[in-house]
């Protein structure tokens, strides 16, 4: 239960739904009491009735009364029972949103590295498949054993007062109960905790083939793949029957249990009855407590079920306090607005990836102003991403400094800095959405003359309105309805609707043809002006209007300048220059 307490917050903040759950379940249990004792009576009535002690018609008069008391408190009892579902259900329902969304938005805090470590069906299970079974925890679980502690507590006061000794009789097995309910509930966390595991396994596996399923079919993997769909179905369910076959001793366990409770109550009752003991009176007291065992029968028996639930939601809850107990690397150290104009500079900087050790920037030094424009260009994997992905504090420093505004980027409001970026990845990403919300992700409340002059600039409008529902096309997941250029200029239209302070365009126009990437870079000088802006290209033609240009080698700059400074300078600019003039690609 270590693991639940986290849920204790919940609990204190629904109290008044909580308290009044159970105060409505004592007020039923006592209702549906009023059940053994009425029949009691009825048979102690009859029993008179054979000794002449009373006649036929106050016998009929006291079964008459006593049926409809019955009718009467049971559906009284139902009614309560009923409220008392909607109460503490609808609460479970409440305490389910607010830890979804107290996972959802931990997961929205954490960095980069998280995603790295993590698969996505796996952070998808914990939100969806463990959250819930933490919902039958909070909802049906304490229902029930709210139930069950206040249906025994009344069930056995009634019965001591009745009869003390037929009471200590009837509850010999109980002990017996309670050890075979520990034994089990530690074995059922045990298979829970490995079912979800291998669940978690299926959901990450099965996400990851529907997001590639292009390349899948590209190389004729299907087969293959449901192989090892198979294989890890077969396992989950191996450890699922596991864990239903111990769950499944539950029942008939306690059924047994309640039916030896049910033989002892007629034989010591009746042995009782027949040496005329005082604390059994009349016959009737007997029915009466074989109905109190049989009110007993399903909490007892729900016992096995409401422990299974605990076990499972405690291996869930488990699953996600690993998350929400993970502190993000990036954090926001200051919760002052900060005013972004865009001066960048870095200090020799260095950079590691830790979960690989790679090298991406050793000692890197230089500086752009706001209004400027600095392209990056280099070879694949000379660290050009990764000085974007600073600026952005998508990773942190350890070595040099970055100033934005003279002020350290760790220093800097990370909202404020995020809001007042517009970047376009290199690998663009769209939602399964429609184009128009695609691009107005860059600035929700924009109108649509916005949006139709965002695409007109990104050189994509006159592909969108070719399209059977232009703007309002539903784009398949990633985007995958368009082609790889047109992903690019919605996801550069998304940027520039977004007006920000500083621009990053990371090789954004890598599979756009010369002429459109001349048009859109057009456009972009234009829209920069008074903006910071960074390029990281392949191509000389996307740099060569840059104020500033650094060449990257293995993480080191070799080279700095203007476009007509470097196609002087022997080196890589000019050796690229040449080789793109050649092949026709430098308007």
């Amino acid at each position: 239960m270590k693991e639940l307490q986290y849920l204790n917050k919940y609990f204190i903040k629904y109290k008044y739904r909580f308290l009044l759950g159970i105060f409505i379940t004592i007020v039923a249990q006592i209702f549906s009491l009023f059940t053994p004792k009425l029949i009691s009576k009825s048979f102690k009535a009859i029993e008179e009735f054979q000794k002449n002690a009373i006649g036929l018609d106050s016998v009929k008069s006291q079964l008459i009364e006593n049926i409809l008391l019955v009718i009467g408190t049971t559906i009284i009892a139902g009614l309560l029972t009923f409220i008392m579902r909607q109460t503490l259900i609808v609460m479970s329902r409440h305490v389910e949103f607010d830890l979804k969304n107290e996972v959802f938005k931990h997961y929205e805090v954490l960095d980069q590295n998280f995603y790295k470590r993590n698969r996505t069906g796996d952070l998808m299970s914990r939100i969806s498949e463990d959250v819930a079974k933490v919902r039958m925890y909070v909802g049906p679980a304490v229902m029930y054993t709210i139930n069950t502690v206040i249906r025994f507590t009344v069930v056995i006061i009634y019965m001591y007062n009745v009869s003390p000794k037929l009471t200590l009789y009837t509850l010999l097995p109980l002990p017996i109960l309670s050890y075979i309910i520990y034994k089990l509930s530690k074995e059922i966390n045990t298979r829970s905790t490995i079912f979800q595991q291998y669940l978690s396994k299926v959901s990450s596996y099965t996400q990851e083939v529907f997001s590639g399923i292009r390349v899948i079919k590209a190389y004729s993997l299907e087969k293959k793949n449901q192989d090892i769909i198979t294989e890890l179905a077969q396992e989950s369910k191996a450890k699922s029957l596991k864990l239903a076959k111990i769950q499944s001793l539950f029942g008939p366990l306690m059924v047994t249990l309640i039916g030896i409770s049910n033989l002892i109550v007629i034989y010591f009752g009746g042995m009782m009855y027949i040496a005329h003991d005082p604390e059994i009176q009349n016959i009737g007291i007997i029915a009466e407590f074989i109905l109190y065992v049989n009110m007993l029968t399903w909490p007892v028996a729900s016992i096995g079920w409401v422990s299974s639930l605990i076990q499972e939601a405690e291996a869930s809850q488990k699953r996600v306090n690993e998350f929400l107990k993970t502190e993000p690397e990036i954090k926001n150290t200051t919760s002052e607005k900060t005013f972004i104009r865009g001066d960048i500079e870095f200090k020799n900087v260095s950079f590691i990836y830790e979960d690989t050790n790679i090298i991406a920037l050793k000692n890197i030094s230089f500086n752009v102003k706001k209004g400027e424009t600095l392209a990056i260009l280099g070879k694949t994997g000379s660290g050009k991403s990764s000085i974007l992905s600073l600026i952005t504090r998508m990773h942190d420093v350890k070595q040099g400094s970055i100033t934005m505004d003279g002020t350290p980027l760790a220093k800097v409001n990370l909202t404020d800095l995020r809001e007042s970026i517009g970047i376009v990845p290199q690998d663009a990403f769209l939602f399964s959405d429609s184009i128009i919300n695609n691009i107005k992700f860059g600035k929700e409340n924009a109108s649509d003359q916005e949006v139709i002059e965002a695409a007109t600039k990104a050189a994509v409008h006159d592909n969108i309105i070719q399209f059977n529902q232009q703007y309002e096309t539903i784009l398949g997941e990633r985007g995958i309805t368009l082609s790889g250029g047109q992903k690019q200029r919605v996801s550069i239209a998304r940027a520039i609707i977004k007006n920000p302070e500083i621009l990053l365009l990371d090789d954004c126009l890598s599979a756009v043809d010369t002429e459109t990437e001349e048009t859109i870079l057009n456009n972009l000088l234009e829209i920069s002006k008074d903006k910071t802006t960074i390029i990281v290209s392949h191509r000389v033609s996307s740099a060569k209007n840059a104020d500033k240009i650094i060449i990257l080698e293995e993480g080191e700059i070799i080279q700095e300048g203007t476009h007509n400074q470097l196609i002087r300078q022997e080196g890589y600019y000019k050796e690229l220059y040449n080789k793109q003039l050649s092949e026709k690609e430098i308007i």
